[in-house]
């Protein structure tokens, strides 16, 4: 007598998944709404618009066409800024130094032309070679010395800082520069860098338009061009990036130039705005454009991250600080709503990234 018994196969029911599909844990789809959650970008603009309620319902002024182009001359002027300071963290690295560069840069147009009795022409193209030099300092610096780049831009915020200053007093013999809205050029730069045009009855700033059109260049550069792949490879992986062939010292000097050239763009809408400049500005604006670049989803670690979301970023940041003034609140808490905004938004981004990730 047979003391086994044939066994018979285990019979399985696939999972009714539609015709001519097939699918398992590794294949199946994410839903639409959590694959748009992942999107850096999505988390800052639900917290812009929120912002923009928020603003819109507490202070009624906000309805106004002429503030709303208040607010967004604000945010263009952080954004503008914001937008390099945010390659620059996809990229892997920090940029303290941004926010005195733009007066560095300012400085160094107004104080030649004046005192070369030059067209302001002259000063505008010197004081950017002078912010590439910086930016290119900055870089070299950087990859040459395996430095973080905390600690090198540190010490170009410091030198930058006591340069602004001491060489204005130098010159000038005051800590602001002379007025230059007379001298040869200045009404065409005045044009290109800080004219106003009329939409429907309202001056607008024409800085907005060099910040929505900045930051269109800058999504293609990143998500269409071998450079943007640059971008992403060094900020996650620098030796994995050098190992496959991408140019990880060029591509982070680069980078590093182009923060320099952000300062002077904005620093020649600065001095063509208010014909002179401040020595001592600057400071504490790095702080600024690196938090809406955060707030805009680029990761501290670098490698993640999008041109869209520190545009959201600076739009949060601009409505913020005119809108407390629309309100009628103290100014003084200026910072201290950003600090909360700062971190609400990380810890918002975070949750988002973790729902939208979660298997």
């Amino acid at each position: 007598m047979s003391t086994t018994q044939d066994a018979e196969p285990a019979v399985t029911t696939p999972p009714a998944s539609g015709p001519g599909k097939e699918t398992d844990g590794r294949t199946a789809r994410r839903p639409l709404a959590l694959r748009l959650l992942a999107r850096p970008e999505v988390g800052v603009l639900l917290g812009a618009v929120a912002v923009y309620v928020f603003f819109l319902v507490t202070a009624p002024p906000v309805r106004d066409g002429s503030s709303m182009a208040n607010v967004l001359y604000q945010s263009s002027t952080i954004g503008i800024m914001a937008l390099p300071v945010a390659l620059l963290m996809i990229g892997g690295e920090f940029d303290l130094s941004s926010g005195v560069a733009v007066i560095t840069s300012a400085l160094t147009a107004s104080m030649l032309s004046y005192q070369l009795t030059v067209n302001v022409w002259v000063g505008v193209v010197l004081a950017l070679a002078v912010s590439l030099a910086v930016g290119f300092f900055n870089g070299w610096m950087v990859v040459r010395t395996g430095l973080p780049s905390f600690l090198i831009t540190l010490g170009s915020f410091l030198i930058l800082q006591g340069v602004n200053l001491a060489v204005t007093k130098l010159v000038t013999g005051n800590v602001a520069t002379d007025d230059i809205s007379d001298m040869d050029g200045f009404d065409q730069a005045k044009k290109i860098f800080a004219s106003t045009f009329d939409v429907g009855g309202v001056q607008v700033k024409i800085t907005v338009v060099y910040w929505l059109v900045f930051a269109a260049l800058a999504t293609w550069v990143l998500l269409r061009t071998r450079y943007g792949n640059w971008i992403f490879a060094v900020g996650g992986n620098k030796e994995s990036a050098r190992a496959v062939g991408v140019p990880v010292n060029f591509t982070k000097i680069s980078l590093f130039m182009l923060v320099g050239f952000g300062a002077w763009f904005v620093g020649m809408h600065q001095l063509f705005t208010f014909n002179t400049v401040q020595s001592g500005e600057g400071v504490g604006q790095e702080l600024i454009y690196i938090s809406a670049a955060v707030i805009g989803g680029c990761l501290l670690t670098g490698g993640a991250g999008s041109a869209i979301g520190p545009v959201f970023g600076a739009f949060m940041f601009g409505m913020v600080q005119q809108g407390i003034v629309y309100a009628g609140w103290n100014p003084d808490w200026f910072k201290a709503f950003l600090g909360a905004m700062l971190l609400g938004a990380v810890l918002i981004n975070l949750y988002i990234q973790r729902t939208a990730t979660r298997r």
